[in-house]
């Protein structure tokens, strides 16, 4: 399939930028991928609710964070991809206990916020590869806490750009994943910590950097965590017991730091990537006996020149 941007004169009037045919490889961690049909960085809020709501209804809508939890197919994602800018990146004290955070801010900005403020609690998300929209979305956790442990409320705009604010039992969060309904963007959040001592703040800051650092492939081209864990198993410990450390299929490779990572050697399709996902997956299915569930998302639609073919076989 060849994905072909709509007249401009189809789609509602923005304050922000439009852009047809949007490369989306520059803007994912993997550095793999095809078009936005149409990317859409909206002004503010009010932007993005206006054309949400005048957008036909039958238009996709999919909202894109920092890029590190997907893989964006190669023949490209239609319709309308969201990205929130810096104008959604801020994050804001309100007493002893609470930030009030737009959902581009980074996990790091959140995290190094609530230090400043004295506000314990939310040091885990500094280790979270995301904005604050897509870790809400997706219950993004590490080291033993997840998102649902700190937040009270997220702001949403609907498909059809209606604004609404969702208290977090209205978000039906189980292990990464939430109710949210497609093509709803989260647009803010407010977290709830403890309040505490900045040094011992960042001091678990600082142990919970380390041991990422040690532990994951941080300077390859990946995709974070891979696959879930598995009810009282480890995902990593699976692909590893299944011979696949090291495996690779074209310019994708299962790391060798940590099996739970997918990573990019140099010009890795985004077949190549999910295919070897899904050669991994089978390898543990026959070893173990038990079924590994995709922890990246997966958008867009296969190229239809035969990229999904090229990826060949796992080595």
């Amino acid at each position: 399939m060849t994905l072909t941007a709509a007249a401009p004169t189809s789609l509602p009037p923005v304050r922000g930028k439009l852009t047809a045919n949007a490369p989306l490889a520059p803007l994912v961690w993997f550095k793999a991928g095809g078009l936005a049909e149409w990317l859409f960085e909206p002004a503010d809020a009010d932007d993005l609710s206006a054309f949400l709501r005048d957008l036909d209804p039958a238009t996709p809508v999919m909202a894109l964070g920092l890029g590190s939890n997907l893989i964006v197919r190669d023949g490209g994602v239609p319709g309308v991809v969201v990205r929130l800018g810096k104008a959604f990146a801020r994050v804001e004290r309100l007493d002893d206990t609470l930030l009030r955070c737009g959902a581009g801010a980074s996990g790091i900005l959140v995290s190094s916020t609530a230090r400043d403020a004295g506000i314990a609690g939310l040091e885990f998300l500094r280790s979270i590869p995301g904005t604050v929209g897509g870790f809400v979305r997706m219950n993004g956790g590490a080291y033993g806490r997840e998102v649902k442990d700190v937040l009270v409320e997220a702001d949403v705009v609907l498909r059809s750009g209606e604004r609404v604010t969702l208290p977090l039992d209205a978000l039906g969060f189980t292990y990464r994943h939430s109710a949210l309904p497609d093509g709803a963007v989260v647009v803010g959040a407010l977290f709830r910590g403890e309040p505490g001592d900045p040094a011992a703040i960042q001091a678990e800051m600082d142990r919970i950097g380390a041991a990422r650092e040690a532990s994951q492939p941080l300077r390859s081209k990946t995709g974070g965590s891979t696959f879930k864990n598995p009810d009282g198993e480890k995902a990593w410990a699976l692909v590893d017991a299944a011979g696949c450390r090291g495996l690779t299929l074209g310019g994708a490779q299962v790391s060798e730091k940590h099996t739970n990572f997918l990573i990019n050697t140099g010009d890795a399709t985004s077949a190549e990537i999910e295919a070897l996902g899904e050669e991994v997956r089978a390898r543990v299915k026959a070893h173990s006996g038990i079924d590994l569930h995709w922890e990246i998302q997966r958008v867009g639609v296969f190229a239809d020149d035969g990229g999904n073919e090229r990826a060949g076989a796992a080595k």
